[in-house]
C-alpha cells in the first residue's frame, strides 16, 4: 500500500513530462488513487497499530526509517484529498487563467514529497523531503511569471538558508551520536550543549521554511504572487511539512529540561504571530495578502500549542495542535480558492474588488465566509473544536487566565479581518456588464473544503481520541 502511495505520483509526474497533453488527467487520477489508498492505510493502522519499515539495507540507526501512525495517515489523506480538489479547480479554470502546464507535474511532486515527509523518521531523509518540497514550491510560485519571480527568488534563497541550517544540525547530531534515526537518537540522547545547538539550528531552519513568526517575511508576497491553486496548496499543505518535523524534534528528541526551556519561546512566538499576523491582515489593502497574513496568524495557534505541549505534556493539547493544522488546511484552501475566483472574475487585487460580491458572486463569498468562520473559531467548526480542546487542556493544567485571555484576543483579531472582507462584500454592488456570468464549478469547488471543515465537528470525538493516543 505504501508503495502505491509513492509510485503512483512519481510515475504520474514522469508520464506528464512525456505526454503533457494528458497531464491534467494523470494528475487527477494520481490524486484520486492516492486518496483511496491513503484512506485504506489509515484504516489498516487503526486496526493493526503503527507500521514501521527500514529501507535500503543499512543497519538500524542509519537506514531510511519510515513509520505510518494515525497522525501520518491523516496528513497523507488530507494531502491527497486537497491535491485532488485543487486539481479539479485548476482544471476548471485552466483556459481562463492560462495556467502553465508545469503546474501538473510540480503539484504531483509536491504531493509525493509531502507523503514521504509524513512517513519519514530519520533526519537525513527528512532533509531530502524538505529540499524537494521547497524547490517544487518555489517553482510553483514562479508559474505566474513576471512579478512572481522576485517573491519566488526571495522564497528560494530563504528556503535554501533554512535547509542549510537544518542540515548543519543533522551533521552535528551525526557527529555526536553516529545515528540518523529519530527513535535511536531519542534513546541515546544527552542534553549537552552540542545537542542543544543542533536542535536550535534545525529549529531555526524549520521555522523559516514554515514561515513561523518572526521568520515569516517571505510568505505574504509569495502566496499573493502565486496562482490561486498554488496559493491554496502552499498555505494548506506546504508550510505544515516543516511544522511536522519541528514537532518531531521537540516532542520525541529533546529532553524534558530542553523542552521546558524553549516552551515559553514557542508559546510567546505563537501568541506574537496571532497578534502581529492578525494586525497585518487588518491593515493590508490587498485581498490575497490579507489571506496570506491570516496564514501567519493562524500558524500561531500551532506554535502556541507546541509551546504549551512542551510545558505541560498534556495529550489534549497535542490533539488540539493537530486539529488546528487539519482545520486550517481545509479553511485556507477554501479561502484562497474563493478569493482567487473573485479576483479573476471581478478583476483586481485590492480588497475593494469584493464590493457587492454577496450579490454578484454569492457562492464564492459564502465559501470565504464559511471558511472564515472556522478561522475565527465559531462553533461547530473544526477551528472551534481545536480551540475548545486547547482550552480544555489548559483548564486541566489549572491555566485559567493568561492563555485563555490570549486566545480570546486572537479570536477577536481573526473576526476583525474576516468581517473586514464580509462587510465590503455586503456593500451595494457596482453595475456589472449584461453578459456577466461567473463560472459556478470553481465556486462550488472552493465551497467544498469550507463545508468539510465544519463537518469536522461530527467526527471530533474519534479525531480527538486518535490524536491523543499519538501524544
Amino acid at each position: 500500500m505504501i508503495i502505491v502511495l509513492l509510485l503512483v505520483p512519481l510515475l504520474s509526474a514522469l508520464l506528464m513530462l512525456l505526454w503533457p497533453r494528458i497531464a491534467p488527467l494523470l494528475a487527477l487520477l494520481s490524486a484520486a488513487v492516492s486518496s483511496l489508498f491513503a484512506a485504506k492505510l489509515l484504516l489498516q493502522v487503526n486496526e493493526q497499530g503503527t507500521l514501521q519499515w527500514l529501507l535500503a539495507g543499512w543497519p538500524t540507526g542509519l537506514a531510511i526509517s519510515w513509520q505510518a501512525d494515525s497522525l501520518s495517515c491523516l496528513l497523507i489523506l488530507l494531502c491527497s484529498i486537497l491535491q485532488l480538489l485543487v486539481g479539479f479547480y485548476a482544471f476548471a479554470t485552466r483556459a481562463r487563467d492560462q495556467l502553465s502546464q508545469g503546474f501538473w507535474p510540480l503539484s504531483t511532486l509536491l504531493q509525493l514529497s509531502l507523503t514521504v515527509l509524513w512517513l519519514s523518521r530519520d533526519l537525513f531523509n527528512l532533509y531530502v523531503c524538505l529540499e524537494l518540497l521547497g524547490l517544487v514550491a518555489v517553482a510553483l510560485v514562479s508559474l505566474s511569471g513576471g512579478k512572481a519571480f522576485k517573491p519566488a527568488l526571495n522564497y528560494l534563497l530563504l528556503s535554501l538558508f533554512g535547509s542549510l541550517c537544518y542540515l548543519l544540525g543533522v551533521v552535528l547530531l551525526y557527529a555526536v551520536y553516529g545515528l540518523l534515526d529519530i527513535k535511536g537518537l531519542a534513546q541515546a540522547w544527552q542534553a549537552d550543549w552540542l545537542s542543544s545547538c543542533a536542535l536550535l539550528l534545525m529549529s531555526l531552519g524549520l521555522m523559516l521554511k514554515a514561515a513561523l513568526w518572526p521568520l515569516h517575511a517571505w510568505l505574504p508576497a509569495a502566496h499573493a504572487a502565486a496562482p490561486a491553486p498554488v496559493s491554496a496548496l502552499l498555505s494548506a499543505l506546504v508550510v505544515k511539512g516543516p511544522l511536522f518535523i519541528l514537532c518531531l524534534l521537540w516532542l520525541q528528541l529533546a529532553s524534558v529540561q530542553q523542552a521546558q526551556l524553549v516552551a515559553p519561546l514557542f508559546a510567546g512566538a505563537g501568541l506574537a504571530a496571532l497578534l502581529f499576523g492578525g494586525w497585518s491582515a487588518l491593515r493590508t489593502p490587498f485581498i490575497k495578502n490579507l489571506v496570506a497574513y491570516s496564514t501567519v496568524a493562524q500558524l500561531g495557534y500551532a506554535t502556541l500549542a507546541l509551546g504549551l505541549m512542551l510545558k505541560f505534556d498534556q495529550p489534549l493539547i497535542f490533539a488540539a495542535l493537530w486539529l488546528f493544522v487539519l482545520a486550517h488546511a481545509l479553511a485556507k484552501a477554501a479561502c484562497f480558492l474563493a478569493v482567487g475566483e473573485m479576483s479573476a472574475t471581478l478583476g483586481g487585487k485590492r480588497l475593494t474588488i469584493v464590493k457587492g460580491a454577496s450579490q454578484t458572486m454569492p457562492l464564492a463569498m459564502f465559501a470565504f465566509a464559511v471558511a472564515g468562520g472556522s478561522l475565527i473559531g465559531l462553533p461547530p467548526s473544526g477551528g472551534f473544536v481545536a480551540k475548545w480542546a486547547l482550552l480544555q487542556g489548559l483548564w486541566l493544567q489549572g491555566e485559567l487566565l493568561l492563555w485563555p485571555l490570549a486566545l480570546v484576543l486572537a479570536t477577536l483579531l481573526s473576526a476583525a479581518y474576516v468581517f473586514r472582507v464580509v462587510v465590503v462584500a455586503f456593500d451595494r454592488a457596482d453595475p456589472v456588464a449584461p453578459d456577466f456570468a461567473p463560472q459556478l464549478l470553481p465556486q462550488w469547488l472552493a465551497l467544498l473544503p469550507a463545508l468539510a471543515v465544519w463537518a469536522m465537528a461530527m467526527f471530533s470525538e474519534p479525531l480527538l481520541l486518535l490524536l491523543r493516543l499519538e501524544a
